[in-house]
């Protein structure tokens, strides 16, 4: 019974302390756990929780005083706790008191296997040591250790809050950097609810992008469940019923009233993606835009992705940074005038980085720049010597205007990508009947609608399968991807392939589950499996296909960033062979109008363009008219299509100089300068070659029935035939493949990467660590001298202190291990034999026979060992203070220096991380130690000794 006052414990969480249940609802219980500034809603049925129960001789301690229990008495179903001529009701209890078991369990007999022990103490150090991993939380993320998406999301997620533009060139992975920012950002504490805005067709491919790539599980919200919550609830804001929400703007744009619902709820990160979408000027803003300011506005972190490079619409990409900082970007005309000052200064830039001397306009530049700081102006005057060409640099980058706020990146910089070779198969205008002419032309009208409409296709007389099976033919080894508009598509292709290829063809449209796609997937990948894989418009969203390197285009967007998405599947940072790209076209058709303006247009074959979006919003309306006249067989339309051929070259190629001549290079080079740039690099480095975790892992999952078996390629099969707890994640389905390797799981995306931070293993260890098992263990241990005894106790040093704080990556739950003799020495070098450990599980000791030698030993040996830890905790403690200190001071500093010369650091920014360093400084002081398990170790004469 669950009554309001009493406190409880989290046996998920024991590190929050004691927690006070606030309301009781129906089949519900809120419990606060104040110090931790956590409010947790729990299922009565199934809450992890304990009651907070003291027995006499135990310590307590609330109000200012403490005292040893005496006697313990019940009033209206609260405890009230008498002792010492002292009394304490056990709602005035601290948040933080020792409520361990673990001795209680072994003076009692009631002890678990040796190897349960062990298990534990290795879950507690890998735990600990896990947590304090700059890359906790992004372990387990089947993500490519590519080096500008970690530095830009280790940078971010650092943000006290992050709110920034991700505007990396299209296919560089601004989803992948915004997804790595949200897990960590949650794994840490610092936020709890996220919500997504996005157009109506990305809401799909980001579902499917944080959950397999990320563990993440976001609830996508429309009307319908709007209403099904609003039926089933009490009226509550059915926003309030998750805490990660997908929603799109059609939805909300249709309803004041959950957009209204939307900005009453609060949230700890806003993601926009198409920000470029968000319409702006001074004098009037678009709906869209006003409900992304207004959510901005009331939301810490914000993060918004756009592809759209400024130089093609500044006074869009000013609206952008507005919706981040509106103090700092005010006013329009400031900012161009500080775009122009930049866009100078960045081509001082240049010239330093490549060695080259600096004309006299130039200098006069930096003159200005550094106007008041005698040193740097000192420098100007040998700006050839290597050490004042970096010092100048370095001063450019940190005067940076947007480099705070703005992460840019462009893919020739990064290099890394494979050649795209497009490959004609330009198909005889006659091949076609009449009728056939007709049926194509209405499958352009479809496929340049979004989305595109439901259409009846047979391909059975198509002329292009002929040319399909003949490219599927001579190249024998190789794997093709085709990708196509639209589910019956892939059916209707699939229908006319039967008769005619022997090829193993694989299939991957909306129409199939998630796990039918990801095993059709797996076939695709297998070196033997299919060689075909016939993919709708689906599988060119966050998909991994690199292993191949032929793309079919049976058919093409209008839109060029979808086209980038497809050939994206194969052009990606890794890809070991050139891309060959097949365009299948029947000449003079629609389809080979809009196939000649992406190549001769825009080069959308060959390269990836960072204007496509803008060509398209100039001569998408012509484009589609002609490509429609033109397929009507009006001859007089030829010479319009050169026409416009030429005009959309010459636009692009304008276009390109002025993103190339514009480029920012301060801006890219800001990144370099910031003190999280590496940490997610090197801690990935760390982790991904940790010999003995896998071990771990399948020792912890083996504690639960899940047995593992080689499937070979190194893919696991774990099942759960003999599991023995439903709460244990990710078997609801039934065995599951894994990996530990990640080359593996970038290549097969339906197997999880399994690593600490994976919610299975996660699930695994929380359960283990909550409850009693492996908590209390008693061994004996033939390399011992004769007649000796030996308590082993693990203490945990706990900081309860406010989530968002983060206080665990200074100081996780630490296990300290002491170890005492009967004489009540310490024996620090103590390890159980190896010997020992092999036969514990042989040998059958009734331990309950042994109550009362362990009633009278046990005591005084872990007072003993308690004084001891309490010394251990103050070190750590202590070392966390001056590791806290020193990474908080260190950032503090420098964004007071950089707030001398870069207006763009806020107040606001260096006041979060001065609170932040007082809070932290306040909480970990005040870390306590807690008894976890123990161990009783014993020579094999000292049980006949008894």
């Amino acid at each position: 019974m669950f009554v309001p006052g009493q406190r409880w414990i989290s046996t998920a969480e024991p590190e929050l302390g004691l927690g006070t249940v606030l309301r009781v609802e129906g089949r519900g219980v809120q419990v606060l756990f104040a110090k931790a500034g956590v409010l947790r809603p729990y299922a009565i049925d199934s809450a992890p929780l304990v009651r907070a129960e003291f027995r006499p001789g135990q310590r307590v301690a609330g109000k200012g005083i403490a005292f040893l229990v005496e006697r313990v008495e019940v009033r209206e179903d609260l405890l009230v706790y008498r002792g010492e001529g002292r009394e304490l009701e056990e709602g005035q209890l601290d948040d933080e008191q020792s409520v361990s078991q673990a001795d209680d369990r072994l003076i009692g007999g009631r002890t678990d296997p040796v190897s349960h022990f062990e298990l534990r103490l290795e879950g507690l150090k890998r735990r600990a040591d896990a947590r304090r991993s700059p890359a906790w939380g992004l372990g387990a993320s089947r993500i490519g250790l590519v080096p500008h998406q970690l530095r830009v999301a280790g940078i971010a997620a650092s943000r006290r809050p992050p709110r920034v533009l991700l505007a990396d060139e299209v296919g560089l992975g601004k989803t992948i950097e915004a997804g790595m920012i949200i897990a960590r950002q949650l794994a840490t504490g610092r936020a709890g609810r996220v919500l997504l805005l996005l157009p109506d067709t990305l809401v799909y491919q980001w579902f499917v992008e944080l959950l397999r790539r990320f563990n993440l599980s976001f609830a996508i919200y429309d009307e319908e469940r709007c209403e099904a919550l609003e039926q089933a609830g009490d009226g509550a804001n059915p926003f309030e019923d998750e805490q990660l929400v997908i929603a799109d703007f059609t939805f909300l744009e249709q309803s004041p009233k959950r957009a209204q619902q939307l900005l009453d709820a609060h949230w700890d990160l806003l993601v926009v993606d198409e920000a470029h979408h968000l319409a702006w000027t001074p004098e009037a803003a678009s709906p869209r835009y006003t409900l992304v300011d207004q959510l901005a506005a009331a939301t810490p972190g914000v993060i918004l992705l756009t592809a759209t490079p400024e130089q093609l619409g500044r006074s869009g990409h000013f609206a952008r940074l507005r919706l981040l900082d509106p103090q700092r970007y005010h006013d329009l005309d400031v900012y161009l005038s500080e775009s122009d000052r930049f866009h100078n200064l960045s081509k001082v830039a240049d010239r330093l980085l490549e060695n080259q001397a600096l004309d006299d306009a130039q200098l006069a530049t930096l003159r200005d720049a550094f106007a008041g700081d005698d040193a740097l102006l000192g420098r100007l005057t040998d700006t050839a010597k290597a050490e004042n060409a970096r010092e100048i640099l370095a001063a450019l980058i940190d005067r940076h205007g947007t480099g705070r706020a703005m992460f840019r990146n462009r893919r020739a910089s990064i290099g890394g990508f494979p050649k795209r070779v497009p490959e004609w198969h330009l198909i005889d205008k006659d091949a076609l009947s009449e009728d056939g002419r007709q049926a194509l032309l209405a499958e352009f009208h479809a496929d340049i609608q979004q989305p595109p409409p439901a259409i009846e296709v047979d391909y059975t007389s198509d002329p292009r399968i002929d040319t399909l099976v003949a490219l599927l033919e001579a190249h024998p080894q190789d794997k093709f991807l085709l990708i196509c508009r639209s589910q019956a598509k892939v059916l209707a292709l699939e229908e006319a392939l039967r008769t005619r290829s022997g090829v193993g063809v694989a299939r991957f449209h909306e129409g199939l589950g998630i796990v039918q796609r990801d095993r059709n997937a797996a076939y695709f990948a297998q070196p033997d499996g299919a060689r075909l894989l016939l993919c709708s418009e689906i599988g060119s969203e966050g998909r991994n296909f690199q292993f191949a390197h032929r793309l079919v285009l049976w058919d093409l967007p209008l839109d060029p960033d979808l086209l980038e998405q497809r050939i994206g599947r194969l052009d990606r940072i890794g890809q070991k062979h050139d891309i060959s790209i097949h365009i299948l076209a029947v000449a003079d058709s629609a389809q080979h109008v809009l196939a000649r303006w992406y190549d001769e247009g825009i080069d959308a074959f060959r390269i990836s363009p960072a204007d496509g979006r803008e060509l398209l919003r100039r001569f998408g309306d012509a484009l589609a008219r002609l490509a429609d006249e033109h397929a009507r067989g009006d001859d007089n339309r030829d010479q319009e299509l050169d026409v416009l051929l030429a005009e959309t070259r010459g636009a692009h190629e304008e276009m390109a100089a002025l993103i190339r001549d514009g480029r920012d290079h301060l801006l890219e080079l800001a990144a370099s300068r910031d003190l999280h740039a590496d940490e997610l690099q090197q801690a990935f480095t760390r982790e991904d070659h940790d010999p003995s975790r896998d071990a771990f892992i399948q020792g912890l999952l083996e504690r639960f029935g899940i047995h593992a078996e080689e499937l070979g390629g190194k893919v696991l099969l774990l099942d759960p035939q003999y599991l023995s707890t439903d709460a244990l994640p990710g078997f609801a389905e039934g065995p599951q493949a894994v990996t530990f390797a990640r080359e593996v799981a970038l290549a097969r995306e339906e197997l999880p990467l399994l690593r600490l931070d994976h919610p299975m293993v996660m699930g695994a260890l929380d359960l283990t660590l909550s409850n009693e098992q492996g908590n209390a263990a008693f061994l004996v241990d033939d390399a011992l001298p004769p007649r000796s005894a030996l308590l082993q106790s693990v203490f945990l040093v706990e900081c309860v202190a406010d989530r968002k704080l983060d206080a665990e990556r200074f100081l996780p739950p630490q296990p300290i291990v002491v170890t005492i003799d009967t004489r009540l020495a310490e024996r620090a070098d103590f390890r159980p034999s190896d010997i020992a450990l092999r036969k514990a599980a042989d040998r059958t000791i009734e331990v309950a026979r042994y109550r009362k030698f362990l009633g009278k030993l046990v005591p005084p040996m872990l007072e003993k060992a308690e004084a001891i830890a309490s010394e251990r905790a103050k070190v750590n403690i202590d070392d966390a203070v001056a590791q806290a200190t020193e990474v908080l001071d260190a950032e503090l500093s420098r964004l007071l220096a950089l707030r001398a010369v870069n207006p763009a650091i806020s107040e606001a920014e260096i006041a979060a991380v001065a609170d932040e360093r007082t809070a932290m400084l306040k909480a970990l002081p005040e870390a306590r130690l807690r008894l976890d398990a123990v161990r009783f170790v014993v020579s094999p004469d000292f049980l006949a000794l008894r």
